[in-house]
């Protein structure tokens, strides 16, 4: 019971990488709002995790849809102590076939979606003087990939706004910091594998494997990997901890 009577948002939190910190978070004694675009998908999760989570409908992309989402998580919970910006799209092509539409809609989710909900987040926290924001990057951040250029300009751009922000409110109590995962196992690698097969010649589940076997630590991550650092960055143990980003990838990449 590491964070007993705490508060958190999460988005992109109805599956995956959110639901399971969500669930985590929960079991270390926070209430917590689940704010996913899904409606459908959300109410299961909720109604899975139990009466310490609440369901906020939430579209990153839209102003109003942030404001109204914040506002009814905070009125239900009666204030916010975190906020985990998880929400995210993947795409991948080669740099000629990259198209305008795909580059906007995952800058839009990706970088501006993390922007404008830490903005939320940080008006409400500043006058409680206190307040943690935890960004979800990527190993693709710290590096290019030839297919995947879109997709590590987003993650690379998480952990310089981290940076910032961390710098920027640490002065009001708030502590601003990123988890950069490496490659983690669930459902969006089926998406992530078909990409892959398609322009490099790959069979399914061929590029799945590889990346698989290519982990020091010798297998791809999980969700329930990046739970202990998401707890930590939440406690008191890590108020020092300013504007960092912490690899959880099984030694692909070493900072």
């Amino acid at each position: 019971m590491r964070l007993p009577g705490k508060t958190a948002l999460i988005t992109g939190a109805a599956r995956g990488i959110g639901f399971e910190f969500a669930r985590a978070y929960i079991a270390e004694g926070a209430t917590v709002a689940l704010a996913d675009i899904n409606a459908e998908v959300l109410e299961k999760a909720v109604a899975d995790l139990g009466p310490k989570a609440i369901g906020v409908q939430m579209d990153v992309t839209r102003q109003d849809s942030i404001d109204a989402g914040f506002s009814s998580a905070i009125k239900a919970m009666g204030h916010l102590d975190i906020l985990i910006n998880n929400a995210a799209l993947f795409s991948a092509a080669p740099i000629i076939e990259i198209t305008r539409k795909d580059h906007d809609r995952l800058f839009a989710v990706n970088v501006a979606g993390t922007l404008f909900c830490l903005q939320a987040a940080a008006r409400h926290m500043i006058p409680r003087g206190s307040g943690t924001i935890i960004n979800m990057a990527s190993q693709a951040g710290r590096r290019g990939e030839g297919l995947v250029a879109v997709y590590c300009a987003t993650k690379a751009a998480v952990i310089s706004l981290t940076q910032s922000a961390g710098l920027d409110l640490i002065r009001h109590g708030i502590n601003v910091n990123a988890i950069a995962p490496g490659v983690v196992d669930g459902e969006h690698w089926d998406g992530v594998d078909a990409f892959f097969a398609r322009y490099e010649g790959k069979a399914p589940g061929q590029k799945k494997r590889e990346v698989g076997d290519a982990v020091p630590f010798g297998r791809m991550g999980t969700a329930a990997d990046l739970t202990g650092m998401a707890i930590f960055l939440a406690t008191p143990e890590a108020k020092y901890i300013v504007a960092q980003c912490f690899g959880v990838d099984g030694g692909n990449w070493m900072a």
